[in-house]
C-alpha cells in the first residue's frame, strides 16, 4: 500500500491529519476483507431503545435488473439515529431510496411504525407513512422565495392553508429563515439552503427523516449548525433519523447507532461511539 509523508492539510475520509492515504480502491479492498460476515438480528435488536420503529428484513433491491441490496437488514428505534457509513458503492444511498420507494424491491419487508411499506409509492410514504427524505443535492427552487419553497413542502396537504400553517411554525422555529422568507432562494449561504432543506421536509410533519449526505458541500460552521438542527429534530421532536454521511467521523458522532455497509451488506454494526474507536473503521474512514 502506498504511503505518502504527513501533511497537516491532508484528510482522510473523515476528519483530521493523516499518515497514510489509502484511494478509493484500496478502501473497498480493505472493506471487502473485512466483510466476513452480517451481524445478526440479534446484534441489530440489541442497540435499539425499545421496539424497532423501522425494521428491513432481508431487503433485495437495486436499480433495473441490478441488485444493490442483498439481503440487508436494520433496526431503529423511535426517536433514535442511525448513520450508514461504507466505501463508495456499498449501497448506502440505495438503503435511502429503498425505504422511500425509489428502486425495484425484489425480496424483503420494510415495516414503519409497525406497517409493511415495501410496497407503498413515494407520495404515500410521504403523505400516510410519515417518512420524508432530505436529497443530498440542492433542491431548492432558486427562483422562487423561501416561503414559497417552504409552501412547497405542503404540496400533498388536502389544503394549502394546512402547509402554509405548519410554515408559519417552522418560521418560528427557525429565525433566521424567517428574516429571508420573502427573498429568494438563491440568495441564501449554502448553510441556510440545507437548513431551507430540511425545513421543507418538517412540512408534511414526518415521522421518519431520511437524510443524505448532510455535510456535502458545506463549510465546516455550516455543518455544525446542520448537525445541531438534527440533533434537535431528534431528541427535542423526537424524529427518526437514517442517515447517509460521508464525513464519517461526524456521523457516527452524532447517531446512537452507526452501521457500515460493504457490498449491499451491513459488515459491522455498534453504537456510534463505539465504532469510532474501531481499529478497521478508523483506518479505513476516519483518516489513522
Amino acid at each position: 500500500m502506498a504511503r505518502k509523508p504527513a501533511n497537516p492539510k491532508t484528510s482522510g475520509y473523515g476528519e483530521g491529519s493523516v499518515d497514510a492515504v489509502l484511494s478509493v480502491d484500496d478502501i473497498a479492498r480493505e472493506a471487502e476483507r473485512i466483510a466476513t460476515e452480517a451481524p445478526p438480528l440479534e446484534a441489530l435488536d440489541a442497540l435499539l431503545s425499545g421496539d424497532a420503529f423501522v425494521a428491513i428484513d432481508d431487503l433485495r433491491a437495486g436499480y433495473g435488473r441490478m441488485e444493490i441490496l442483498h439481503g440487508f437488514a436494520l433496526r431503529v428505534g423511535k426517536g433514535q439515529s442511525l448513520c450508514l457509513i461504507g466505501p463508495n458503492g456499498a449501497g448506502k444511498s440505495t438503503v435511502l431510496h429503498s425505504v422511500f420507494g425509489f428502486t425495484n424491491i425484489t425480496g424483503g419487508s420494510i415495516v414503519v411504525g409497525g406497517t409493511d411499506v415495501t410496497a407503498l409509492t413515494p407520495s404515500q410514504k410521504l403523505s400516510s407513512s410519515g417518512i420524508a427524505y432530505i436529497l443530498q443535492d440542492n433542491s431548492v427552487f432558486p427562483d422562487m422565495t423561501v416561503e414559497e419553497n417552504l409552501w412547497m413542502g405542503g404540496f400533498l396537504k388536502a389544503q394549502t392553508t394546512a402547509a402554509k400553517e405548519v410554515a408559519e411554525r417552522v418560521f418560528e422555529k427557525y429565525p433566521r429563515l424567517a428574516e429571508r422568507r420573502r427573498q429568494q432562494a438563491k440568495v441564501l449561504s449554502g448553510g441556510e439552503r440545507r437548513l431551507l432543506e430540511i425545513s421543507r421536509a418538517l412540512v408534511m410533519e414526518p415521522e421518519v427523516l431520511l437524510v443524505d449526505e448532510p455535510s456535502i458541500g458545506l463549510e465546516p460552521r455550516y455543518i455544525d449548525m446542520v448537525f445541531e438542527i438534527l440533533g434537535d429534530l431528534q431528541h427535542t421532536e423526537g424524529k427518526t433519523i437514517i442517515m447517509v454521511e460521508q464525513n464519517a467521523k461526524k456521523g457516527l458522532e452524532f447517531a446512537d447507532i452507526g452501521y457500515v455497509l460493504v457490498s449491499g451488506q451491513v459488515v459491522k454494526a455498534g453504537r456510534g461511539n463505539d465504532l469510532l474507536e474501531d481499529p478497521d473503521v478508523g483506518r479505513l474512514f476516519l483518516g489513522g
